[in-house]
């Protein structure tokens, strides 16, 4: 049975697209999925399913039922445990010693953008923010604070063209230890 970690972008912020965690658990577990757990109000599953499938359809089947249920457009991004195993062990800003963890950031696309669209915004000058795009997910450092940074999911998807979320570096990794843990 494969792990997968779904994370939606958007919901329960400033009281737009409220969704409980125990109504999201079991709108997962009414699609089949197994082992479903949440991760804080953001948005985060974690679930399991016997069915081999590829993470875009899983993403839009949730996406689907997510509007027949609550009447809303949840873009939703799906990633494998492996993925997101991948995804931690790829990212350049820990090569730096001076790196403060805490204000470390993903941004996980919901696919891998054109590369004139990475080229296009790779030589603009953010600083002190910074961010490597590898793949499908954007490595964002932000000294300042994610709050202050320009680098925001807004910035990413209109940029690329592709829907986008972002998680801090601490959730991700709880994120992995808990899909990991069953």
């Amino acid at each position: 049975m494969e792990t997968y970690i779904s994370i939606l972008r958007g919901i329960n912020v400033s009281g737009q697209k409220k969704v409980e965690m125990v109504g999201l658990k079991a709108l997962f577990e009414e699609l089949k999925f197994q082992s479903v757990k949440t991760y804080i109000q953001s948005g985060n599953v974690i679930f399991k399913t016997r069915e081999p499938a590829d993470t875009n359809r899983i993403g839009k089947a949730i996406e689907k039922a997510i509007f027949e249920k609550y009447y809303f457009d949840v873009p939703v991004i799906v990633r494998t445990l492996q993925e997101l195993q991948t995804v931690i062990s790829n990212n350049p800003f820990l090569e730096k010693a001076d790196t403060d963890v805490e204000k470390l950031h993903v941004t996980f696309l919901a696919e891998k953008p054109q590369e004139a669209k990475i080229t296009a915004i790779e030589n603009g000058d953010y600083l002190p923010d910074e961010f490597v795009i590898k793949d499908k997910e954007v490595y964002v450092y932000c000294p300042a604070g994610y709050g202050n940074t320009k680098l925001n999911n807004n910035f990413f998807e209109n940029k690329l063209k592709v829907a986008a979320t972002t998680r801090n570096w601490r959730t991700v990794n709880k994120l992995f230890e808990l899909a990991a843990g069953d």
